[in-house]
């Protein structure tokens, strides 16, 4: 009769191994980061669902120029999102989405300049709740920062 300690762990002991592995080492950033992520990219996918829609949707206008259509760069952001959010959740692809993620918050502070109107009630101290959303992304980015620097290790 085999003992427990030679007989090979069943699927879901090694699924939560996996888990467990990952969840090491400061992965819990990334691991947040990507549900935020996921969470409002997936938003996105349904129409009029996300708080921040007329927002991305104008503001996606006025940075492609109105060259690309504004249905078709809303599902590219929400796609783009979406899959950040996974790769970060997963650790897969953790620096290139990490860069990724980066240059979206940059994107997200376009809204202070191109439409001041949604962001503050009187420039520059008093925001608006749009304005206080946007500004929560200080903290993401350096969030992301913290995870880029983060040491890559195999998980899986």
């Amino acid at each position: 009769m085999k003992s427990l300690a030679n007989t090979p762990p069943s699927s879901l002991a090694k699924w939560l191994g996996t888990i467990r592995l990952h969840l090491k080492k400061n992965h819990f950033l990334a691991i947040s980061i990507g549900l935020v992520y996921l969470w409002f990219g997936g938003l996105k996918f349904i129409p009029h669902l996300s708080p921040a829609e007329d927002l991305a949707r104008r503001t996606t206008d006025v940075l492609t120029l109105g060259l690309i259509p504004s249905d078709v760069s809303y599902f590219l952001l929400a796609l783009w999102e979406t899959l950040i959010g996974a790769c970060l959740l997963l650790n897969i692809y953790r620096r290139p989405a990490t860069l990724l993620a980066l240059i979206h918050m940059v994107c997200t502070f376009a809204p202070l300049i191109i439409f001041p109107e949604q962001s503050f009630l009187e420039a520059p101290l008093c925001l608006t709740l749009k304005g206080q959303y946007i500004m929560k992304n200080l903290i993401i980015i350096a969030a992301l920062i913290h995870v880029y620097r983060l040491p890559m290790k195999k998980t899986i």
